[in-house]
C-alpha cells in the first residue's frame, strides 16, 4: 500500500468560531476531494481518529462513489470547530512527492441516529408514527384519544319521520269538509318548505271518453258513429274430385 504524510492542523491552533461566521447552524461536515486509495479502511480510521478529536461523531459516512466523508457530529459546535481548522487537509504523497488536499464543508444538517439493542443505528425516520387525529381510523385498533378529550352521548335517531307542521295538515286536510274551490293547508312561504293545496274535484260530473274514441289527444265524435264492418270472404270455387 502506497505510504501518505498527512499534514493537519495543530490543536493548540483552534479558534472558537463566533456565531456571525455562519448563517446557518450544522452539525455535519462534508470531507470533499477524497481520492479512491483513501478509502482503504487504515487510512479511513487516521481520519476517523482526527476529526473524533473535536467531539463525539454520531456517523461516518465514507462515500467512495462520490470522493466524500460525511460527518455528523452530535452537537453543532464540534461540527464547526472541524470546519474551521481541518480545512484545508494536505496529504502528501511519499511515492512521488505530489500532495492530495482535502477540503472540509459546512454541509446540511443531519437528524441525530440511535442504537438498537444490538448496537446497529436506526433513523429516527425509521421509526412507525401514528397517522394524524383526522386519519386515526386507519388503525387498528384507533390510537388515543387526545388529551382532554370526554366522551360524549350521542342523541337518539329521529323517532318521526315526518315534520310536525306536515303532520297537522294531513289531519286537517282529513277532517275539513270539502269545496269547491282551492284552499291552501298549508303555505309553503311559511317556512317549513311544503305546501299542501286542496281542489274539490267531486262537483262536477265529467264525461269518461273511452281511449279509443281519441285521436292525437282530441276527441273524435265521428268515431262513435263509425263502426268497422267486416269484409266478406270471397266465394270458394267448386273442387272436382
Amino acid at each position: 500500500m502506497t505510504s501518505f504524510s498527512i499534514s493537519m492542523p495543530s490543536s493548540s491552533s483552534r479558534s472558537t468560531p463566533s456565531p456571525t461566521q455562519y448563517a446557518q447552524p450544522t452539525n455535519t461536515v462534508a470531507v470533499a476531494g477524497v481520492p479512491k486509495a483513501f478509502f482503504h479502511p487504515v487510512i479511513l480510521d487516521v481520519l476517523r481518529d482526527h476529526f473524533s478529536s473535536f467531539g463525539e461523531i454520531n456517523r461516518w459516512v465514507p462515500l467512495p462513489g462520490f470522493g466524500r466523508i460525511i460527518v455528523v457530529y452530535r452537537f453543532e459546535d464540534n461540527a464547526e470547530h472541524a470546519k474551521q481548522d481541518c480545512d484545508p487537509i494536505v496529504v502528501q504523497q511519499s511515492h512521488d512527492g505530489s500532495d492530495v488536499v482535502l477540503r472540509v464543508y459546512r454541509a446540511d444538517p443531519n437528524p441525530l441516529m440511535t442504537e438498537d439493542m444490538f448496537g446497529n443505528p436506526i433513523p429516527e425516520a425509521n421509526y412507525l408514527r401514528p397517522p394524524s387525529i383526522d386519519k386515526n381510523f386507519l388503525i387498528s385498533p384507533p390510537g388515543s384519544p387526545p388529551v382532554g378529550w370526554e366522551q360524549i352521548k350521542e342523541d337518539p335517531p329521529n323517532p318521526t319521520p315526518l315534520a310536525d307542521d306536515l303532520i297537522q295538515a294531513l289531519r286537517r286536510l282529513q277532517m275539513h269538509e270539502k269545496r269547491s274551490s282551492v284552499e291552501v293547508l298549508l303555505d309553503p312561504q311559511e317556512g317549513s318548505g311544503v305546501g299542501v293545496y286542496v281542489e274539490d274535484c267531486g262537483g262536477e260530473e265529467v264525461d269518461e271518453v273511452a281511449e279509443e274514441a281519441w285521436v292525437y289527444g282530441e276527441t273524435a265524435p265521428a268515431r262513435t258513429k263509425w263502426k268497422p264492418i267486416a269484409t266478406a270472404m270471397p266465394p270458394l270455387r267448386a273442387i272436382a274430385v
